[in-house]
């Protein structure tokens, strides 16, 4: 259920002129008083709003920074982010989707910070997230998907995150399977997708995203400088963080629905187009073995195919995969 606050920024969004107390009251259900008190909120939210009387309100300005009021105006999504909770400052932007979604939040809800304090990405490795410097996000979903479809999701958001910053930016990012961007061989984003399922059922997936924007060389670790790297790095540009989360939200939300109607292919067909290191060889590493193999690509359902030494090919849906000389990997 939408918020009544986040019904009132859509009204006035859609609406250019003033819109008078009394339409708002009518409109969203409430007081004219609650209506007043609503706007003074997103006064201190840093909204320019004019209130004239016998015309009503009209906001003047938004403000440039994050916060669910910001994210919300001017939001072109149906269902994506019709719940949207901010945080200044959180262990983890994913550890509150799980609480959101056992409490029995909906499909779309979407979880931001400014800051993670234990921000993870997989196999329970640290992703630094400093204050201001990326986006720091986590969304909520409940697919009628059976369980062994949750690692598509996570491709489908890896061409979303890529898609998003080549329109951006005409950087070219790719795509290291399953869940890295890179731009010129560094890491510079990644997705966490945790689920929780019957045997037959998904009940909610989290994809966790992390995606550094506008850290600077030293903002970035000594240990990791050879493989990270920041929009602001590569293109030497600072760039706007709440219209990179609204340009994000609307293209997830475009390419899930498509994805549901339609299957996978298109993703994969997406997802090649962005491939790191296909038709190349690489060192793959399971719990079982390590070898070398080409990469040739992803199968109908996201599994990664190779091909060894020996001319054998195989589907890999947990793997590591490295390069380089002392096996550098992202």
């Amino acid at each position: 259920m939408e918020s009544t606050r986040n019904r009132l920024i859509h009204i006035l969004n859609k609406n250019e002129g003033y819109q008078s107390g009394q339409e708002l009251s009518d409109q969203l259900g409430i007081s004219r008083t609650a209506v007043w008190k609503h706007m003074k909120e997103l006064e201190k939210d840093g909204y320019e709003i004019e209130a004239v009387q016998r015309k009503g309100y009209r906001i003047v300005s938004s403000p440039d920074k994050i916060s669910e009021n910001t994210i919300q105006w001017g939001l072109k999504t149906k269902w994506m982010a019709g719940q949207l909770h901010h945080f200044e400052e959180v262990s983890s932007t994913q550890e509150i989707a799980h609480q959101l979604a056992k409490q029995g939040k909906p499909h779309g809800t979407v979880v931001i910070a400014d800051q993670q304090l234990s921000g993870k990405g997989r196999m329970e490795r640290p992703w630094d997230s400093p204050k201001g410097k990326g986006i720091w996000m986590s969304m909520l979903l409940r697919p009628k998907l059976p369980p062994i479809q949750a690692p598509q999701l996570t491709l489908l958001t890896a061409t979303v995150l890529a898609e998003v910053i080549e329109q951006k930016t005409g950087l070219k990012p790719q795509i290291k399977w399953p869940n890295d961007i890179l731009i010129q061989h560094k890491k510079m984003a990644g997705i966490l997708t945790e689920m929780q399922a019957e045997q037959d059922q998904i009940q909610y997936v989290v994809i966790g995203t992390g995606l550094n924007i506008n850290q600077k060389a030293e903002d970035i670790a000594q240990e990791i400088h050879y493989k990270a790297t920041s929009l602001l790095m590569e293109t030497q540009e600072e760039w706007g963080i709440q219209d990179f989360i609204q340009s994000l939200l609307v293209q997830f939300e475009e390419t899930y629905d498509r994805y549901i109607e339609e299957g996978f292919q298109h993703v994969k067909q997406k997802w090649e187009t962005y491939g790191y290191k296909i038709g190349e060889e690489v060192e793959i590493t399971t719990l079982r073995k390590s070898w070398k193999a080409t990469l040739l690509g992803i199968e109908p359902d996201g599994a990664l195919r190779a091909r060894d030494r020996e001319g054998n090919e195989e589907k890999l849906y947990s793997a590591e995969i490295h390069w380089g000389e002392g096996g550098y990997h992202a």
